[in-house]
């Protein structure tokens, strides 16, 4: 699953190297520095064109599953639930986080890029082999069926490797343009391949030989770009390049590991307890979840990290802790009305959509999109200790919450005997994550004081959207929606959640993205655009 965005940047503004005035050293700014015109106009174009990208993309694959569950049915799509459970996980292994870290250090210094390449290329290899031959061994425990579309889907791990390698060096130099555009056709070429096997009746065989086909296109392509860009694989392996790499990712290969294992666990579980049926009906609420979270999270960090990693520097610059509470504040903002509507609207949005198959979903989805907006806010704390290298710290916090995830998941499903015990456990166990990321997070020019006043009043404002949600639940999906959304930026407004900052931050971001000066024929505020 990867990012997105249009043809904006010219290689003379986004070139390999970088120029000079974008890489200048944060630490050489004062310490009140801000965000330079350059980077701001590359910030806005790189969040909005992925947006866009994202919406395309994940809009299509979003409806694709929607699709496929009830052309499956419950049972098979628990089946396919299942498999791509162990495929998230074992595809974690193979990665072992160096992406995050290639993307960091390479976005400081560009020249590395080929030594970075060449040490992934020999590592991810080997992990893929034992990753591999981890998930299927692990897949013994399954049904015949979900042993044998394991081993056929596991091969997507060596063809996605380099596909994974090539995106996070795009990523690097922040050139997301054509990364966009891969993965756009990507999705669309994947789900066309799947709609021809299955109309002929290949089931979820189909299904899995689609994945691999589009994957080895999507490698060859994203390579090539790299390879037309002068990069290439610097050998010998230069072992003071891989150790460091290895040794930092294992942390952030672990934390990621445990992560996936953490939001994937009630799906593997279910079905060992409860059967491939009821995994099913788990599985088409989790794909509601993560849908929000890869459109309204995952989206706007990819576009951020690179750009707040070399802002970071040694962590004296206040811009980095400012930014890091503003992001926290959006996602707040955006996190608690998503899930507000959608919990109160669950089975106005499932059963329409999947059918009256899948009508035991909503009570599931009801729940599980409070631990998808848990998720999104613990998402730009986890991105902030990345950026400072707390991998370690990361991995303690994400090993506590899966531990307590999968013994209240086990607990509850045995004794409950209900999927909704597997959601409130992931509930439960990112309340503790969250905790103990806000707890761990320090860095200057953050504080926890203005994130607490703003959920607070969010809170308040959430009061009279969920009674207008309630009242108007019955009438058409439409009239619920904005009747709940008008109340809550009447809210927004009427209770200052944004401060003046944040509206002139938003406006000058607004007004520097693509089609920003149709905008501000409309919107106008007293600010200089000097960027």
């Amino acid at each position: 699953m990867r990012k997105a965005q249009p043809a904006l940047f010219s290689r003379e503004r986004v070139g390999w190297p970088p120029r000079r005035a974008l890489m200048t050293s944060p630490s050489a700014m004062p310490e009140t520095a801000s965000l330079s015109g350059s980077d701001a106009r590359r910030a806005a174009r790189n969040i909005s064109a992925l947006m866009v990208a994202s919406v395309v993309s994940k809009g299509a694959l979003y409806i694709w599953q929607l699709v496929l569950s009830p052309w499956l049915g419950p049972s098979e799509y628990g089946i396919y639930g299942t498999v791509g459970g162990l495929m998230a996980n074992a595809a974690t292994v193979a990665s072992f986080g160096m992406g995050l870290i290639v993307i960091r250090d390479v976005a400081r210094d560009p020249s590395k890029a080929g030594k970075y390449w060449s040490a992934m290329l020999f590592i991810q290899t080997l992990l893929a082999l034992f990753a591999y031959v981890a998930m299927n061994g692990v897949a013994l425990g399954y049904s015949e069926t979900v042993r044998a579309f394991a081993a056929l889907a596991g091969i997507n791990l060596f063809i996605d490797l380099f596909g994974n390698m090539s995106h996070d060096l795009l990523l690097a130099r922040e050139d997301m343009v054509k990364t966009s555009l891969v993965e756009i056709v990507h999705i669309f070429f994947r789900i066309a391949l799947a709609l021809l096997a299955l109309s002929a009746g290949w089931g979820l065989l189909g299904v899995y030989g689609a994945a691999i086909v589009s994957g080895l296109a999507r490698s060859i392509v994203l390579v090539a770009f790299n390879l037309r860009a002068g990069l290439r694989p610097e050998f010998p392996l230069d072992r003071n390049i891989a150790r460091p790499l290895i040794i930092n990712s294992a942390p952030v290969a672990l934390s990621a590991f445990l992560t996936l294992a953490y939001q994937h666990s009630d799906k593997l579980l279910t079905t060992g307890i409860l059967g491939e049926r009821v995994t099913g009906y788990l599985t088409a609420a989790f794909v509601i979840n993560f849908g929000v979270i890869e459109l309204f999270s995952v989206t706007v960090f990819v576009a951020a990290y690179p750009l707040l990693a070399r802002y970071y520097d040694d962590g004296t610059n206040p811009f980095f802790g400012n930014m890091l509470g503003k992001l926290a504040r959006y996602t707040l903002i955006i996190g608690i009305p998503l899930a507000l509507s959608i919990s109160i609207l669950a089975d106005r949005i499932m059963t329409p959509l999947l059918g009256e198959a899948f009508a035991p979903s909503a009570g599931i989805l009801r729940l599980l999109i409070w631990y998808t907006a848990l998720t999104m806010l613990g998402n730009v704390f986890s991105m902030g200790l990345l950026i400072q290298n707390q991998q370690r710290r990361l991995l303690v916090i994400r090993g506590a919450g899966l531990s307590l995830n999968v013994t209240l998941t086990a607990i509850l499903l045995l004794n409950w005997e209900d999927p909704r015990g597997a959601v409130i456990a992931s509930i439960v166990g990112e309340i503790i994550v969250l905790s103990l990321l806000l707890k761990g997070f320090r860095a200057i020019g953050w504080t926890g004081r203005s994130l607490a006043s703003c959920a607070l009043k969010l809170l308040i404002i959430a009061g009279p959207t969920a009674l207008v949600l309630l009242a108007l639940r019955e009438q058409f999906i439409l009239i619920p929606a904005l009747g709940g959304c008008a109340v809550y930026l009447a809210g927004l407004v009427l209770a200052r959640v944004l401060r003046a900052d944040d509206w002139d931050l938003i406006y000058r971001l607004a007004v520097s993205a693509p089609g920003g000066g149709f905008l501000a024929r409309f919107w106008q505020r007293d600010v200089e655009l000097t960027w």
